[in-house]
C-alpha cells in the first residue's frame, strides 16, 4: 500500500499555512523533500525551504520549479504565483515547526507500537540491531541511518505507512528544550535509554539536567526499558517523578530488574550472557565480545522479552547478529574505479541515501551498482524492484548487477545495462571483474549475501596503512567557518597539495555539492585533474607556470596574475588560441602586502592597470593578497598594517576597473580573528580538516585519521639491536611490533629513536630504532596486542598538530606529504 496522500486544505490546516495557489483543488502530497539536491520524483512531494544561520531553503525555489516541482513550504511573503503561476505556495512563520507539525499529524494516524530510543551512546546500534532481531518477523520501519535530529525525526516518521506493525526511531539532542518537540513527532508507546555519557555535553549544565531533558521523550510511553546499573540514570528516573505514569522494564544485576543478568563469559569471537526472567534461566549468545556490544545486545534481548517473542527465536537470531556499519566508505578501486561501500545492509531507504551520495560522484561518466535482494522489505517483490528500477532510472544509474534470487526474477523491470546472479558465488565466479572500468561502482548488499568478498576483490590496494577522512566532518567545519562569514560573502575552498593530502577530486566533488563558490589549486595539472572529474566550479590557479597557460584557457582555470612575467605568458597564450571576444580569460591580481613572496607592489599598479586596458580579452575577477602571520597575536599589528595596504591597493585598482573585482585576503585563521576584513570572499584551506587555533580547534571536528596495523611481532633480549645502523640496543627483555608504515608513507624519519609514539588499543607505543622506508618498529611490551591490530599515527584523540610538534613541523607538511601509495577510505557516518 502506498503513502497515504494530503491534500492541499489538510496540510494548510495541519501547519497553520496561508495557501497561495491557482488550484488548490488538484493538491496531492506524498513525499517531502528539504535538500534540492535529493529530489528523486517532483510529482506529488513538497518542498520546506528551512532556513539556516547560513542558507535559505528559498533560494532554489526556482531550480527546483524548473525540474517540475510546484508544492513548497516558504516562511516569507512573495510574489510567488507571478514568478511561478503553476506553483503552490504554503506561507507559515518557521518552514521547521511546519515539517515538524506535519510530520506529527502523519504520526496520528498509526496505532502500532513505536519504540523510541535515546541515550548518550549506541542509538543506532540498538536501533540496527532491533530491525535485525525483529525484522524476520515484522514489518518494521525504522530511522534511516542517525537520522535523529529535530530534522531527522520527522523525515524518519513521515516514511510510516499501514503496511507496517511496528516503528523504531532514535532521538537525539544537544541542548535544553529539544526533545519535547521530538517527542511530540515520535509519541513513542516504549522507550529504550541505551546509557548516559559525556558525548553532546556542552549546552548541558550537569549529568542530571540532561538525563532530565532526554526522559521528556518517555513522559507518555506504556513502559520505559533501561539498564538500573547505571546508577546515576536510575536516580534521575525515580527523582523526576516519571514513574508515577509509565511502567518500566529493567534489566541488569539487581535481583529485582525484570531481566536479571547472572553472568557473562567471554570467548574468543562470542560471549554467553545469562540470565533469569520470569523465574526461567534463560542464555543467549552473540558474535562480540566487547562492553558496548553486550550492553546494546541486553537492551535489544530486553526489549524483545517485552513484546513476547519467543526465546527460542531470540537465541537464534542473537547469534546472527552482524555489526552496523556506521559510515559509507570510499575507496580507490581496480581499473581507476571508484568503489562505494555500502554493504552491510540493504533496504529501499538507505539505498536511496546511498544512490544520493554517488550521484554527487563526478569523476566518471558511468555508475555501477551491485545490489543483492532487499530482504524484509514488507512489500510485495513487484511492487518493491519497480520502485528500485525507478529509483536507478531517476539516479542515471549505467548498470545494474543484481545478485540474488528474487532480484533476478524481476529482471525484466529494469531498463538499463544489466547482469543477474543467484548468488555471491555465482557473481565471483561468473563475472569478469575486468569489464568494470573507469566507473563509479556503488556495493549495497544485505549481510548474508558477503559483499564484503566483492569488496575486497575491488579495492586496488592493499598497503596496510591507509588515510582516512571523515567527510561528515568535513562538511561541519566547512558550515562552522560560513556561520562565520557574512552574507554574500563568497567562500573559496583549497585544494592545493592534493588537498593537504586528503585527495583532491574527492574533497572537490563534497565542496562542489555542497555549494562551496570558488576552488583553488596550486598548479594547472591540479585543475586539469579536477576537471576531468566533473568539477565545475571555478577554479583559481596559484602558481601558473609558463607551459600551462594553454591548459589553462582550455580547461577554463583561472590563473594568479602576480608579475608582468606571468602577465606576458597570458598575452602570448591567447594570441596562440585566438579566443573571440566575448570569451576573455578570468585572472586573479595578487599585490604583495608583506609576504615578499609574489605579487605586484603598489607603485606598479598604474602599468598593471594600462596593460589590461590594452588586453580586453583578460578579465580580472578579482584582487588578492597573503596575510603573513594571522594565526599569531604577536604579529596582529602587522597584520592589520597588511589589512590596510590591501584595501589602499584593492581600491585604487577598482576605481581604474570598468567592472566590478572581489577582494580577498582572509585564510581560515583570518576568518576567526580579522572578521572586519572578509571583503568579497575568504579563503578556507586547513581549517576545513579541524586544524586551528587552540580555542577554535575545540569547535571543530578533527576530519583525517592515519593508521597502519602490526605486521609481525617479536620478543627481544639484552643486547639485541632494532633497524638500521644499530639505532636501538635492548637493556632488558622487551616485546617489539613492527608496523607496517615508514618515511616513503609521509612518517618523518626524524620521529624514530623514541621520539614519538603510535598509539595501540589507545595505549602509547614509543617508536624504536630508526624509522624505515616501510616500516617502524614500536615497544609494546607488557601490552595484550596480536599481529593485524590496527595502530594509530593520528585521529581525533591524537591530533596530527601534536605529531607535527614532535616532528618540529607544522600540520601542513604533516598531510601534504603522506604519500599516494597509502590508501584513502573517504567516509559518511
Amino acid at each position: 500500500m502506498l503513502h497515504r496522500l494530503y491534500t492541499g486544505s489538510e496540510i494548510a490546516e495541519i501547519i497553520k499555512a496561508v495557501l497561495i495557489s491557482g488550484n488548490t483543488d488538484d493538491i496531492q502530497v506524498k513525499d517531502i523533500l528539504i535538500d534540492s539536491r535529493r529530489l528523486i520524483t517532483p510529482e506529488q512531494s513538497m518542498f520546506f525551504a528551512l532556513k539556516t544561520k547560513r542558507d535559505d531553503g528559498q533560494r532554489y525555489i526556482e531550480d527546483l520549479y524548473e525540474k517540475g516541482m510546484r508544492y513548497f513550504v516558504v516562511s516569507s511573503q512573495d510574489s510567488w504565483l507571478t514568478r511561478f503561476p503553476e506553483g503552490s505556495f504554503f506561507v507559515v512563520k518557521d518552514t521547521l515547526a511546519a515539517l515538524q507539525q506535519l510530520a506529527a499529524a502523519h504520526r496520528t494516524n498509526f496505532d502500532f507500537p513505536v519504540i523510541g530510543i535515546t541515550g548518550s551512546n549506541g542509538k543506532t546500534i540498538v536501533k540496527e540491531w532491533l530491525y535485525q532481531l525483529m525484522s524476520p518477523q515484522k514489518k518494521l520501519i525504522r530511522s534511516p541511518k542517525s537520522y535523529n535530529s529535530q530534522i531527522g525525526v520527522p523525515l524518519s516518521v513521515w516514511q510510516m505507512n499501514e503496511q507496517h506493525e511496528m516503528a523504531i526511531f532514535e532521538a537525539g539532542i544537544s541542548e535544553p528544550d529539544e526533545m519535547e518537540r521530538l517527542q511530540s513527532i515520535i509519541k513513542p508507546t516504549v522507550g529504550i535509554f541505551t546509557n548516559i555519557g559525556e558525548a553532546h555535553s556542552e549546552k548541558f549544565i550537569s549529568i542530571a539536567q540532561k538525563i532530565g531533558e532526554k526522559l521528556k521523550l518517555f513522559t507518555k510511553v506504556k513502559t520505559l526499558i533501561y539498564n538500573s546499573d547505571q546508577k546515576e540514570l536510575q536516580e534521575i528516573i525515580i527523582r523526576t517523578g516519571i514513574l508515577e505514569n509509565i511502567k518500566t522494564f529493567t534489566w541488569g544485576k539487581d535481583e529485582n530488574c525484570n531481566l536479571r543478568i547472572l553472568k557473562r563469559e567471554k570467548f574468543d569471537h562470542s560471549t554467553k550472557i545469562a540470565a533469569e526472567y520470569q523465574e526461567k534461566k534463560l542464555e543467549i549468545e552473540i558474535p562480540f565480545i566487547d562492553s558496548a556490544s553486550v550492553e546494546n545486545a541486553c537492551h535489544c534481548w530486553a526489549a524483545m522479552l517485552y513484546f513476547d517473542f519467543p526465546h527460542e527465536t531470540i537465541m537464534q537470531e542473537m547469534k546472527k547478529l552482524a555489526p552496523v556499519a556506521m559510515r559509507l566508505e570510499q575507496k580507490e578501486g581496480i581499473n581507476n574505479c571508484t568503489i562505494v561501500n555500502d554493504s552491510y545492509n540493504s533496504d529501499f531507504n538507505s539505498l536511496t541515501i546511498a544512490l544520493d551520495y554517488i550521484d554527487q560522484q563526478n569523476q566518471h561518466i558511468e555508475k555501477v551498482v551491485i545490489l543483492s535482494d532487499i530482504l524484509q522489505s514488507g512489500r510485495s517483490d513487484m511492487e518493491l524492484y519497480s520502485d528500485v528500477a525507478a529509483l536507478l532510472k531517476q539516479k542515471h544509474i549505467t548498470k545494474l548487477i543484481g545478485i540474488g534470487p528474487n532480484i533476478s526474477r524481476h529482471a525484466d523491470l529494469f531498463d538499463l545495462k544489466k547482469a543477474f546472479f543467484p548468488s555471491t558465488n555465482e557473481f565471483l565466479s561468473g563475472f569478469s571483474l575486468s569489464s568494470l572500468r573507469n566507473q563509479t561502482v556503488l556495493l549495497k548488499g544485505a549481510r548474508i549475501f558477503e559483499f564484503e568478498r566483492i569488496n575486497r576483490m575491488l579495492q586496488q590496494r592493499v598497503h596496510e596503512t591507509v588515510f582516512e577522512v571523515n567527510l561528515n566532518a568535513l562538511i561541519e567545519n566547512l558550515n562552522y567557518f560560513r556561520s562565520k562569514v557574512r552574507q554574500g560573502t563568497k567562500v573559496m575552498a583549497m585544494v592545493k597539495a592534493f588537498s593537504y593530502g586528503s585527495g583532491s577530486f574527492e574533497i572537490a566533488n563534497v565542496l562542489q555539492f555542497h555549494r562551496v563558490d570558488y576552488l583553488a589549486v596550486a598548479y594547472a595539472d591540479e585543475g586539469v585533474e579536477l576537471r576531468n572529474a566533473g568539477i565545475n566550479l571555478p577554479i583559481m590557479v596559484m602558481n601558473p607556470e609558463e607551459y600551462a597557460f594553454d591548459l589553462m584557457i582550455k580547461h577554463q582555470l583561472e590563473p594568479e596574475i602576480f608579475s608582468f612575467r606571468t602577465l606576458t605568458m597570458l598575452e602570448k597564450a591567447i594570441q596562440r588560441n585566438v579566443l573571440p571576444e566575448n570569451k576573455p580569460v578570468k585572472v586573479h591580481i595578487k599585490f604583495d602586502t608583506g609576504m615578499h613572496r609574489l605579487g605586484f607592489d603598489k607603485g606598479d599598479i598604474p602599468e598593471l592597470i594600462e596593460r589590461l586596458y590594452q588586453s580586453p580579452l583578460i578579465y580580472v575577477q578579482s584582487v588578492f593578497s597573503h596575510l603573513v602571520g594571522s594565526d599569531k597575536p604577536e604579529f596582529d599589528e602587522f597584520t592589520r598594517e597588511q589589512l590596510a595596504s590591501f584595501k589602499e591597493m584593492g581600491e585604487e585598482f577598482r576605481e581604474k576597473v570598468p567592472h566590478p573585482v572581489m577582494m580577498h585576503i582572509l585564510n581560515s585563521a583570518g576568518i576567526i580573528r580579522f572578521p572586519e576584513a572578509q571583503f568579497d570572499m575568504v579563503r578556507l584551506g586547513i581549517g576545513l580538516y579541524g586544524i586551528s587555533d587552540k580555542e577554535t580547534s575545540k569547535l571543530l571536528r578533527h576530519v583525517t585519521t592515519l593508521r597502519s596495523e602490526i605486521a609481525q611481532i617479536r620478543n627481544i633480549h639484552p643486547g639485541d639491536s632494532v633497524s638500521y645502523n644499530r639505532s636501538f640496543i635492548a637493556k632488558s627483555d622487551m616485546k617489539i611490533a613492527t608496523v607496517s608504515a615508514g618515511y616513503a608513507d609521509g612518517l618523518f624519519r626524524s620521529l624514530g629513536n623514541g621520539n614519538l609514539s603510535l598509539w595501540v588499543k589507545d595505549k602509547p607505543a614509543r617508536i624504536i630504532g630508526d624509522i624505515c622506508m616501510d616500516m617502524c618498529m614500536i615497544d609494546i611490551t607488557g601490552m595484550d596486542v596480536n599481529e593485524g591490530d590496527s595502530v594509530i599515527v593520528f585521529n581525533s584523540d591524537h591530533s596530527v598538530s601534536d605529531l607535527a610538534r614532535a616532528a618540529g613541523t607544522i600540520p601542513y607538511e604533516i598531510l601534504s606529504r603522506i604519500s599516494r601509495r597509502v590508501k584513502r577510505v573517504y567516509y559518511h557516518e
